[in-house]
């Protein structure tokens, strides 16, 4: 991700409302191919085009929602955009949230939405540290300051309650979204999506970067979703779109240079000299040994559930907690079997 994508949560919930609806737009309308008859999909994605769509793109630039029968709109988001808005009116046929607790929160707060399929295996959150007081492990975390975004504060209290780690042994500090407060050593660590490799660079390379999926927290990133209306009455069309998606990042997993390239034509804003940096960690997030059994895009229904105990145990549904089966479904993912590649984590 780039400029201020390294917050968790992009935006609140709350901005699912009504207000949400006006900011919806006309997005960047890309076809597969000749497609004079083609379904018609608008994808409305949680926020800017970036590396953790570089699948999507590559199945715009290769040709594949085309040979899939589909014509595809992406409808970027950002700070002042509403992803859940443009989906529930019809207006966008599914949506990408950055970070599966936004569908827990949008389900438990009675949004009819469900994960269709996952595109990163987790989270790319993480806690940068440096050399002088490292964080390595759950071990090194006491007395530590901490800075984080204040959306990100949930993750931070997940994390510590997972470790059975008392809040009183951290200290947490609000900060944005540039790493200076670590460079100019007013924190030990600070949070940030990992895929944010040109913000990073300032702490130097000597940095420690630790997931906060390696420190026990697990979610799932780059979450695509639709209505519980639209995977009853057009599940198919919504396979194709994943089928077409899966053979993008496949084909990203074998090209990844090729792929930046290709992103960077698309979005000519991106840098690319930074992306080719990044790919590698981009690739490792979205492939693992799951994806090499299931194919891409897979997750695990039991890891759903996990999370949102673990959200509600520290508060995060006031009023109940969503049932994990009401906040996905799999059969878009068996329906798109055939189409989505069995690929493991490229080698480093």
């Amino acid at each position: 991700m780039s400029g201020n994508a390294s917050q968790w949560n992009r935006r609140s919930i709350l901005k699912a409302g009504a207000a949400g609806l006006a900011a919806f737009g006309p997005g960047l309308q890309l076809f597969g191919a000749s497609a004079s008859a083609a379904a018609k999909l608008v994808v409305q994605y949680d926020w800017l085009m970036s590396n953790g769509q570089i699948g999507d793109v590559a199945a715009v630039a290769n040709g594949y929602f085309g040979e899939a029968g589909l014509e595809v709109e992406f409808s970027p988001g950002g700070p002042n955009a509403a992803t859940v808005p443009p989906v529930v009116s019809g207006a966008a046929q599914l949506g990408q949230f950055s970070e599966s607790p936004q569908l827990y929160a949008a389900r438990a707060s009675g949004v009819p939405i469900k994960i269709i399929a996952c595109g990163y295996r987790t989270g790319p959150y993480a806690l940068t540290s440096k050399p002088a007081k490292p964080i390595r492990s759950v071990a090194d975390l006491k007395g530590m300051r901490i800075g984080t975004q204040p959306t990100a504060r949930f993750a931070i209290d997940a994390m510590l309650a997972k470790n059975k780690i008392d809040p009183s042994e951290v200290t947490i500090v609000n900060v944005g979204f540039d790493k200076a407060p670590l460079v100019r050593g007013d924190v030990d660590a600070i949070g940030g999506w990992i895929t944010n490799t040109q913000a990073l660079s300032v702490v130097g390379d000597d940095r420690i970067d630790l997931l906060l999926s390696e420190l026990g927290l697990a979610s799932y990133a780059n979450v695509y979703f639709a209505t519980d209306s639209a995977i009853e009455s057009d599940s198919e069309t919504l396979a194709k779109f994943i089928g077409a998606v899966a053979k993008g990042w496949g084909w990203v997993h074998a090209n990844p240079e090729q792929a930046v390239d290709k992103l960077v034509a698309a979005y000519p804003e991106i840098d690319a000299g930074w992306e080719k940096k990044t790919i590698p960690l981009v690739l490792k997030l979205s492939f693992d040994d799951n994806t090499k059994k299931d194919g891409w895009g897979t997750f695990d229904p039991a890891s759903i559930e996990s999370q949102i105990a673990l959200l509600d145990q520290i508060g995060q549904y006031p009023n109940g907690r969503p049932k994990a089966e009401d906040a996905y479904t799999t059969e878009v993912l068996e329906l798109s079997a055939a189409e989505r590649p069995k690929l493991g984590a490229p080698a480093s």
